[in-house]
């Protein structure tokens, strides 16, 4: 589809000029930077011919800054400066992190955690920053000129928090930020359209930090993810982890500098065993103290099992999610250098039934595919190029309602960009103002979900409970970040927020959040059904105390006692928790009130009439 340019009377436009774009994979481990030239999607090397870019960065006293295979190499003999893993931290509070900084001083802040350097504390953006100004050096360098803009890859299940931090990290670099995009979504474009596939494709995404799976349905031209899942605490460094843990008595590695040779270690032997059938784990602690065991593949493989079952576990889900069986699924691309382990090839062959597709590089199919991206919506795109990403919001939003219960606006797996509204109404008499709390989760209840944003709207005109029609709007734009309106109809009153919290879902949880939903599903039906009585009963009993307050007169002795014992009857039943009861009791309390209602209504009509004629009428 072509564009045409509209100039203003006397302004000349000019023939389109290509501009020049990149995908950056900003990963835990490595990152990567891609671009398309001559038509050909290709990743860039440093002046070394490197195309991976370690992601570590080293803050040196004299104020300089090492970034990459430069800092790296001091990653023992300056541990407490010298920071890898970040991507883990971005978005994270203090309390969110677990062991992930172990190898340098993490300092508590409001909002995201900070880590102590020689050059002072500096946020995981910052450091995030770093890298990404070296990947922009380097495409500029290599490209000649200024980049007119990037899309960067994220873990499908980063949250809002961990979305911004990321383009807050791109500002600091100098970056404009065309899109964030779903790394298995990125590594589907980079595959499908290399291939021309289509049909319905799994992308099984085991990063250094993360681990994403997502199910696609490739057709002409369109990429639809129609679920999404994973572990998003669950990488590459864990299996690390698990060899280290085997290798080393637990609290032997008592400084930063040891952690993090037991960990380079243990990343070696894990690599070294992709092709070999047994290896030596060899390290020297600061102490002097020397460590050396046989790591073989058999023990590695045991060792490893746990961590990869959860993969599997987490495919299963997302399958079933997508409303497919395993046998429907045509293909999967493997993506992340901890793919290449020969246990988890074997382990998709076997779930898959079809062995893992790996035309293109797995450390590089994410670059490619964000390069792909950058490219068209940089303008670049010709006929050939008419292609569409329909990607997904990974946990559903909504609303805090009474009862603390939650109503859910936008569903998990719904097709990003989206705007749903939904419409709500006052819970007292002349209301003015409403508390709107927005939370992201799939629990039932408030509590077992994570809050996102408040806000109020003020200047509702007072009217009787349930009569003002307010509309709230949550808009989730193409990066999956958050805005949420709302508006009362009659007035056109209206308030808005943009979702931007100093940090929002920490990894562990988005993942334990969508499992307690499946283990409690059951529970959380029965739970939701008391609570909504519970709303009725509160409803229906400040009604009839309002409505007897005005006119209790209609009613004789006996009447009034007989109300009163089935109010006092509801609030028995309210204070429990058989839901069963309090329904019958609502029941009767609302048959029991029926007379006093009529009564009502025919003085309300009296009053209405009194003193006109039948003429006016």
């Amino acid at each position: 589809m072509a564009l045409l340019q509209i100039s203003e009377p006397g302004e000349a436009t000019e023939p389109h000029k290509h501009r020049l774009a990149a995908g950056i994979d900003l990963g835990t481990t490595h990152s990567l930077v891609a671009t398309v030239r001559s038509g050909e999607a290709a990743v860039l090397a440093d002046e070394q011919g490197r195309v991976l870019l370690p992601s570590v960065v080293r803050y040196r006293e004299d104020g300089q800054t090492e970034v990459g295979d430069e800092a790296r190499a001091h990653a023992v003999s300056d541990a407490g400066n010298t920071i890898s893993s970040v991507k883990r931290l971005m978005g994270r509070g203090a309390d969110e992190i677990g062991t992930a900084g172990e190898s340098y001083e993490l300092v508590a802040a409001p909002g995201m955690v900070r880590i102590n350097t020689v050059q002072g504390e500096k946020s995981p953006v910052e450091v995030s920053a770093v890298l990404l100004r070296a990947l922009r050096e380097r495409a500029e360098q290599t490209l000649g000129d200024e980049l007119s803009g990037v899309v960067i890859t994220v873990p499908a299940y980063f949250d809002e928090a961990q979305r911004q931090a990321t383009k807050d990290a791109a500002a600091l670099a100098g970056l404009k930020v065309f899109r964030l995009l779903n790394e298995p979504t990125a590594a589907a474009v980079a595959y499908g359209l290399d291939n021309a596939a289509e049909g319905v494709y799994a992308v099984y995404d085991l990063g250094g930090g993360t681990f994403d799976i997502s199910v696609l349905r490739l057709s002409k031209g369109v990429f639809e993810v129609i679920a999404t899942g994973g572990d998003s605490a669950l990488g590459g460094d864990d299996f690390d982890a698990a060899v280290m843990r085997w290798a080393v008595p637990e609290g032997v590695a008592d400084s930063r500098a040891d952690w993090r040779t037991l960990m380079i270690e243990a990343r070696r032997a894990k690599e070294a065993l992709t092709s070999a059938e047994s290896v030596q784990f060899e390290a020297t602690l600061a102490d002097g103290r020397k460590i050396s065991r046989t790591l073989d593949r058999a023990t590695f493989e045991e060792l490893s099992a746990p961590l990869l079952e959860r993969t599997l576990e987490a495919c299963r889900r997302t399958v079933a999610d997508a409303g497919f069986e395993t046998d429907a699924i045509k293909g999967v691309v493997l993506v992340g250098g901890a793919t290449r382990m020969p246990q988890v090839v074997r382990a998709t062959a076997d779930f898959f039934g079809t062995e893992p597709l790996v035309d293109i590089d797995p450390d590089e199919v994410v670059a490619i595919g964000a390069a792909l991206q950058a490219n068209q919506l940089a303008g670049n795109k010709s006929s050939e190029d008419e292609w569409l990403l329909l990607d997904v919001i990974p946990l559903s939003l909504g609303l805090e309602m009474m009862g603390g219960l939650v109503e859910k606006v936008i569903h998990r797996n719904e097709t990003i960009p989206v705007a749903r509204a939904q419409q709500f109404t006052t819970f007292k008499d002349g209301q003015t103002a409403l508390a709107i709390h927005v939370v992201q989760g799939e629990r039932e209840l408030v509590d077992d979900c994570r809050s996102l944003a408040r806000f109020e709207l003020r200047g509702i005109p007072p009217m009787a409970a349930g009569a003002a029609r307010i509309e709230v709007t949550f808009q989730v734009d193409a990066d999956g970040l958050l805005a949420v309106s709302a508006r009362e109809l009659d007035t056109n009153v209206s308030a808005s927020v943009s979702v931007k919290p100093s940090y929002g879902l920490s990894d562990d949880e988005i993942t334990t959040m969508l499992q307690s939903a499946f283990d409690a599903a059951g529970d959380d039906k029965d739970l939701r059904a008391l609570r909504e009585q519970q709303v009725e009963a509160d409803r229906l009993i400040e009604a009839i105390e309002s409505a007897l307050a005005l006119d209790a007169d209609l009613l004789s002795a006996a009447e009034r006692a007989q109300l009163d014992a089935l109010v006092s009857a509801l609030r028995d039943a309210r204070a429990g928790s058989d839901t069963d009861t309090i329904r019958a009791a609502v029941a009767a309390l609302s048959s029991g009130s029926d007379l006093f209602a009529a009564r009502r209504m025919d003085r309300s009509v009296a009053r209405a009439l009194a003193g006109r004629s039948i003429d006016e009428l």
